[in-house]
């Protein structure tokens, strides 16, 4: 599997009624997608209180199960009005070490994401058995809808994410805590 991010930044005082409509308006286009697990629209705004957001963002988050499905979806229609409209962004990629999803995933009304450094020389079998027991445990003891971490080799940095249908209680230093607008299954 494979994740996938990118985003768009907007002014703090850009009307994000814009974006919250294009969600609901072609949102449910990706559901049934062939090869997705599932896509989180993800918007952050300046007017909520989260720590760290110092703009106004749409980032959305993609489970892809291969290379093949993530290729279809960039090199096809649906990117290219994308970038059409707010430009041409830069896609983050990652190989999935685990990737755990409720059957309920599409009460998901809040993600949170991490984008955390690997140090030189970590071992990295032992990293991957402790984020997949990280993963799973957010699923069995924090309720979770999904979890999933994934690595970058080209930075070496990790990515957890998450979606709760539920605002979750705590926000480490280093996540981004985000709305999810709408979340397409494949």
């Amino acid at each position: 599997m494979i994740a996938m991010q990118y985003g768009f930044t907007f002014p703090a005082d850009y009307d994000m009624s814009i974006i919250d409509r294009r969600i609901a308006e072609k949102g449910h286009m990706m559901d049934g997608f062939p090869g997705l697990v599932f896509k989180s629209y993800l918007t952050g705004r300046t007017t909520s209180s989260q720590a760290g957001i110092a703009e106004n963002t749409y980032a959305p988050f993609y489970l892809w199960q291969n290379a093949e499905a993530m290729n279809t979806f960039l090199c096809g229609a649906g990117f290219a009005g994308l970038t059409q409209a707010f430009g041409w962004p830069s896609v983050k990629t990652w190989p999935v070490w685990r990737a755990r999803i409720s059957a309920t995933i599409s009460k998901a009304r809040f993600a949170t994401c991490a984008s955390v450094p690997i140090a030189p020389y970590t071992n990295l079998d032992a990293l991957r058995i402790q984020e997949t027991k990280r993963a799973d445990a957010i699923l069995e003891r924090e309720y979770g809808l999904a979890a999933l971490v994934g690595f970058d080799p080209t930075n070496w940095t990790l990515v957890r994410f998450q979606l709760w249908e539920s605002a979750p209680t705590r926000l480490f230093a280093e996540e981004r805590r985000y709305k999810v607008g709408h979340v397409s299954a494949g």
